[in-house]
């Protein structure tokens, strides 16, 4: 099942990966009243979707959590927000033949967001999610063939975090309205049962 979440994603890569634009050249979103708390990655049980290169749980929960800081570090709302991820599933391309057989990088997370004052999820099931890599000159002919393993996991974890910012816009109103200021982060949400 997670095999074909994955594969069709990667389907899609070439129609969706060449419309979007690179993080430096989007404009600052608003998320209201939003300020990242804690960025929560578990990645213990992500299973590895072959033909693939192997990674470790503790740099897939690293390069995430650099990305995500990166990503929402900038916002500076009163309401503290936590991020939980779960990676499920990576496939990290390997060496092929370009244009015959040019694997995609792709990899799919459950996500959840925390409210820190309330104490609870915001959202009702984890949204899960597939990230494929960016399309371009050095991944057009197989990201295997021309970067390497930690530039192809920096490149997913960046395009996680702007899948999961565009999640978050989707649910502004609802979710980051102007309110009283909460109280600075304590302690993260539970992670016992990961992101779930």
């Amino acid at each position: 099942m997670l095999r074909r979440f994955l594969l069709i994603g990667l389907m899609t890569l070439t129609l969706t990966a060449c419309t979007l634009p690179e993080a430096e050249d989007r404009p600052a979103v608003d998320l209201g009243d939003f300020r990242l708390g804690y960025a929560i990655v578990v990645a213990k049980n992500a299973q590895k979707i072959p033909p693939t290169r192997a990674a470790t749980a503790e740099e897939w929960e690293a390069v995430l959590k650099e990305e995500i800081a990166a990503r929402f570090g900038g916002h500076e709302g009163a309401r503290l927000y936590h991020i939980a991820v779960s990676v499920d599933g990576y496939a990290l391309a390997v060496p092929g033949v370009p244009v015959v057989v040019s694997p995609k990088s792709a990899m799919a997370i459950s996500v959840n967001l925390w409210d820190d004052a309330a104490g609870g999820k915001l959202n009702d099931k984890p949204k899960q999610m597939t990230v494929l890599e960016s399309l371009s000159a050095n991944t057009v002919i197989g990201s295997g063939l021309t970067t390497s393993r930690e530039e192809q996991m920096r490149n997913l974890a960046r395009n996680a975090a702007r899948a999961i910012e565009a999640w978050l816009v989707e649910n502004r109103a609802a979710w980051f309205a102007a309110g009283e200021a909460g109280a600075e982060a304590t302690e993260p949400p539970p992670e016992a049962s990961g992101a779930n």
